[in-house]
């Protein structure tokens, strides 16, 4: 076969990929659901059962950059291969764990498998499918199944929790790891720069990886600890002094790993920059709508998974018209939008809460916030992944899937400290009240930033580097 036509089994490949990051965000899901019942089974403190989240958050956000540049030397497929087994043994040591120490440590260890696998899908789905509108079908295929991923996991976390014990979470990871692991060599081809000597920027990967780590565990205790505490301040002063020195150590090496131009696109940054507003929407309102349904409303988990499911398959609506209007309009159109709808839906949010939080209002506000985050999600991703080489499609990965990630832990912290600061008033419900909407606001607000980065630095249509077709290599 000619390695430079497209591969014909890429359309099957695709579903493997997506089947990743549907199974990323289905165990997120299952496990935030199940966290009550884990800490109850191993007799955690709220504290330690935090750490159940905060541990997978910070080594997956902390080692995506690393993990994406990774698949781009060592080979994507190869790299894939290495995250999905080590997904399927944290998932078993998860499910076995007979106390909160090695649970912690497993869920740290799924953040690593979960940082090679989701970067390396995304430059492998990048590699097989050329630019234009196979790409942005692919990457509406990526986006969606992200939606429903979500909403499976809203649905079953319940159920799997209940029948089988909080380890049920873990152990439905087992049989679909087992057959990705069986598909992978079936339906991928290797693909990494040939080109590129193996030559590894240790320096670079210590200070980036050392400082995603501590920006996110800044954002995970700002709002127990404090934004002023020392713990923040000081977590937050680290990384900006290691970012500094990484920018230093990229600018002097001969093998990056991060080539400083890749940032002078406008493109890129745009796109992972309107990623980073899209993600604080996103998880902040997440955060909103579960805490408000199932606390002042008295949802139950099962409840509050089928009446908020609107939201993550209008996503998976939204990414499929995405595709098709950037293909037609370009990304600063779409994304504009799109950035529109999630303000437009989280003020909606914020009415509803003021009008006593009917299920009628509150649809409303989901639906056209769903809307809007597929048809942003494809947008950004697609920005910033346009025109990338060959040789760094991992790591432009890693820097997309990075910047949701950060802006998802932001948009929590934010969230969560502007839901305590506001939620004053003459009566509980009075302060209740002011307190979800405020927080809903700051949503929009994360929004409007999103709008005008998009404005700013987004490309009106889209135009493909001429020549520039990103295949896989055999």
């Amino acid at each position: 076969m000619n390695p430079t036509q497209p591969d014909p089994r890429r359309w099957w490949a695709l579903v493997l990929l997506c089947t990743a990051n549907f199974m990323v965000i289905l165990d997120a899901q299952v496990v935030i659901l199940a966290l009550p019942k884990i800490a109850e089974g191993l007799q955690l403190s709220p504290g330690a059962a935090q750490w159940v989240l905060s541990a997978n958050l910070m080594t997956f956000g902390g080692l995506l950059l690393l993990g994406g540049r990774a698949a781009d030397l060592l080979g994507r497929r190869r790299m894939f291969f290495a995250g999905t087994l080590l997904f399927l043994l944290v998932s078993l040591a998860s499910g076995f764990a007979g106390n909160g120490e090695v649970l912690i440590a497993a869920r740290a260890l799924h953040g690593v498998s979960a940082a090679l696998m989701a970067p390396t899908a995304l430059s492998l789905l990048t590699a097989m499918f050329p630019e234009g509108r196979e790409r942005h079908l692919a990457l509406a295929g990526w986006a969606g199944i992200a939606g429903i991923g979500a909403t499976v996991g809203l649905l079953i976390g319940g159920w799997l929790t209940s029948d089988f014990g909080w380890p049920g979470v873990f152990f439905v990871n087992v049989p679909v790891a087992l057959l990705m692991l069986a598909a992978i060599p079936v339906l991928l081809r290797e693909s990494r720069d040939v080109r590129a000597g193996r030559t590894y920027d240790v320096a670079g990967a210590l200070t980036s990886t050392a400082a995603l780590v501590l920006v996110v565990y800044a954002l995970v205790t700002a709002p127990s600890a404090g934004w002023l505490s020392g713990t923040t301040i000081g977590a937050t002063a680290g990384a900006l002094v290691l970012a500094v020195l990484f920018v230093v150590i990229e600018s002097r090496s001969s093998a990056p790993l991060l080539p400083l131009k890749l940032l002078r696109s406008p493109s890129l940054l745009g796109g992972n920059l309107a990623m980073v507003t899209m993600g604080m929407c996103a998880f902040g309102m997440s955060l909103a709508i579960a805490q408000y349904t199932q606390g002042p409303l008295g949802y139950t988990p099962l409840e509050f998974g089928v009446r908020q499911s609107i939201m993550p398959l209008m996503a998976f609506a939204g990414s499929y018209a995405g595709q098709s209007f950037i293909t037609r309009y370009g990304f600063r159109p779409v994304a504009s939008i799109c950035l529109v709808l999630l303000g437009v839906g989280s003020l909606l949010l914020a009415r509803a809460v003021v009008g006593g939080g009917s299920y009628g209002a509150l649809f409303a506000g989901l639906f056209i916030f769903g809307t809007g985050l597929g048809l942003g999600t494809v947008a950004a991703s697609a920005a910033a992944l346009a025109g990338v080489a060959q040789r760094d499609l991992g790591l432009a990965s890693g820097l997309n899937t990075a910047a949701q990630q950060i802006g998802g832990g932001l948009g929590v912290a934010v969230v969560a400290t502007v839901l305590v600061s506001f939620s004053v008033g003459t009566s509980p419900a009075a302060a209740m009240t002011a307190g979800f909407r405020s927080a809903f606001t700051a949503c929009a607000i994360f929004a409007a930033t999103g709008l005008v980065i998009a404005v700013t630095l987004l490309r009106g249509r889209r135009q493909a580097p001429a020549g520039l077709v990103a295949v896989p290599r055999p």
